[in-house]
């Protein structure tokens, strides 16, 4: 009786201590694809992880096809957001969520010139990863949702985007994100296989896709939360 008392009461200890324990933070930085399921993969992550992300006071959403304030846009804009953020001590998650890519493969329709070359594009991820690693904060990453070339330029006309470089440009970054061990959300495949049925315009979709994209992300978060927080 006495060594099944000491046990519960053991327990009870153990579910205190971790009960007190603060939940890890968790930052989103990404383009208006995240910001569009960001409120539904907030709501997902509620008691398990802190949930914040770059953000602004609705700018962004003035117009998701330029890049400013929540809008993370291309490589180079996340690696120069992150050099500002790296000498705040207050900037401190556990884990960033990242993606680029989008902005990154922008073609001036004039000239056909991309916004990011792919050798920049690789160089700026590799920068990325390392600026993170000097801060001891994990990496995961997260795949490009996809173009459809005759949807996206046929209803954008500011620039062109082609699934030819978006394909590229994903694979470069599965290649670094492989080479440093980076976990790895494949939201592209999952968004494909919803149907182009979920698109809203040129590369937005609708809340049912955008709700199930975040049920993923939160799926994925959930289930490897605890080897996501081992890695260093």
């Amino acid at each position: 009786m006495k060594k099944t008392t000491g046990i519960v009461g053991l327990l009870a200890i153990w579910l205190l201590i971790n009960a007190a324990q603060p939940l890890p933070k968790l930052y989103v930085i990404g383009d208006s694809i995240s910001m569009r399921y960001g409120p539904f993969l907030e709501k997902y992550v509620q008691g398990v992880w802190q949930y914040d992300r770059k953000s602004d006071d609705g700018q962004a959403a003035k117009n998701l096809d330029v890049p400013v304030g929540a809008n993370g846009g291309d490589s180079r804009m996340v690696l120069e957001y992150l050099k500002l953020k790296a000498p705040d001590k207050t900037f401190q998650p556990d884990v960033l969520l990242l993606n680029c890519g989008l902005h990154d493969i922008k073609r001036l329709p004039e000239t056909n010139a991309i916004q990011v070359d792919s050798a920049s594009y690789r160089k700026n991820l590799e920068a990325i990863y390392q600026l993170l690693k000097k801060r001891n904060i994990r990496l995961v990453w997260m795949r490009t949702t996809s173009v459809e070339d005759e949807r996206h330029n046929t209803r954008s006309k500011a620039f062109k985007r082609y699934a030819r470089d978006l394909d590229d440009y994903n694979r470069i970054a599965d290649e670094v994100m492989q080479k440093h061990a980076v976990p790895v959300i494949d939201l592209y495949t999952f968004t494909r296989s919803l149907g182009s049925e979920h698109f809203v315009d040129h590369v937005h979709y609708d809340d049912s896709a955008m709700q199930l994209q975040a049920a993923y992300i939160a799926g994925y978060l959930q289930a490897n939360r605890s080897l996501i927080l081992k890695r260093k």
